[in-house]
């Protein structure tokens, strides 16, 4: 989305329609002087549901629309007629998209609300089509003549609509993506994604180039597409929200397996022993079945003189073998698109933890 900024968290105020009221009336014709009663019940008030769209990459329309107002419902009319139905409300948002309900704050301030811990989860939306009832429409009144009775043939009472519900919602998006990358700033993810996948993100040689998840697709003859995450750079803490992963750490928490990407190049005056080992421990700080997910290691800029010098320090000391990449240069490239596809088709087993 160039120009438009990412939204992926919003607090919005829902307000579904109000119900009409019911409708007062008498049959007034010609040659009936006694007219029974003939007021038609109130409509109902629209209701608000969210509505997954595969079109739709954020959440910056509602962000800059926080106040959504559903239609009231029409008052009834004579001769039994119901008054006009509120139109029901639909926000087309991302798929995977949660509802939070927060309970009523003073200023309904965006702190306040986003700092309680009372919120309950009102559903997810997460396939296209997806639909989730978030704030209910009011019943309309019941008119005069549903009062009548064998004692009562003239009643003038009437019962006005329902309020609609008003609710403060705060909607959190996970993106729904099958792989996720992962990997400290500047371990070249960004360079990762634009090779296997039809992604283009701003690829530059500083650290947090990536300042929100991208999703890229990998496409393959057989028709086998791979939705692949990557989410800014992780630094120490993240799981406790020091730097810019942490904001988005959720978004791999639906992924099926992870792509850890090393910089085995250690040029920063990282060790990339010790990424690993901090990396697997920040996203099992951050929930616990991360620790558990399926994943592959990516050892990075292996076009380097000091990668080729890390890699067997990095394969003893961890006892693991990675797949050796250069990004960059396109090394290694071919075989991980391969691995992948072997994987999503079911025939390969991918389980290092």
């Amino acid at each position: 989305m160039k120009g438009i900024a990412f939204r992926d968290r919003v607090l919005v105020r829902l307000f579904a329609g109000n119900g009409g009221d019911g409708a007062v009336s008498f049959r007034r014709e010609k040659f009936v002087p006694y007219g029974g009663p003939d007021g038609g019940n109130g409509g109902d008030g629209g209701s608000i549901f969210l509505r997954a769209s595969k079109d739709v990459d954020s959440l910056v329309s509602l962000y800059y629309q926080p106040h959504q107002r559903a239609p009231h419902g029409g008052r009834g009319e004579a001769c039994n007629r119901t008054g006009a139905t509120g139109a029901d409300l639909y926000l087309n948002v991302p798929c995977g998209t949660i509802a939070w309900e927060l309970p009523p704050t003073p200023d309904d301030g965006e702190k306040s609300a986003a700092e309680s811990d009372h919120r309950v989860c009102v559903g997810e939306v997460v396939q296209d089509g997806d639909i989730l009832l978030v704030a209910q429409g009011g019943k309309g009144g019941r008119g005069n003549t549903s009062f009548a009775s064998s004692t009562n043939r003239a009643p003038e009472q009437f019962t006005p609509g329902i309020e609609g519900e008003q609710k403060t919602v705060r909607l959190e998006l996970k993106l729904v993506a099958d792989i996720g990358l992962v990997g400290y700033p500047n371990a070249g993810k960004s360079t990762l994604l634009s090779r296997i996948s039809h992604a283009h993100p701003k690829i530059a040689p500083y650290p947090f180039t990536t300042l929100n998840p991208i999703i890229g697709t990998m496409m393959f003859d057989d028709f086998t597409n791979i939705r692949v995450a990557d989410i800014p750079g992780l630094i120490d803490g993240a799981s406790h929200g020091v730097g810019l992963g942490h904001d988005f750490l959720r978004h791999i928490e639906r992924t099926k397996l992870l792509l850890l990407v090393i910089d085995l190049s250690g040029i920063d005056g990282r060790d990339p022993v010790e990424d690993f080992k901090n990396l697997r421990n920040e996203l099992s700080l951050h929930d616990e079945s991360l620790a558990h997910r399926p994943y592959l290691t990516l050892a990075n800029k292996m076009d380097t003189a000091e990668a080729e010098e890390n890699l067997p320090r990095f394969e003893k000391e961890l006892g693991i073998k990675p797949l050796a990449i250069s990004a960059e240069n396109r090394d290694g490239i071919e075989a991980l698109t391969q691995k992948l596809h072997d994987w999503a088709r079911g025939r390969l087993h991918i389980n290092e933890p």
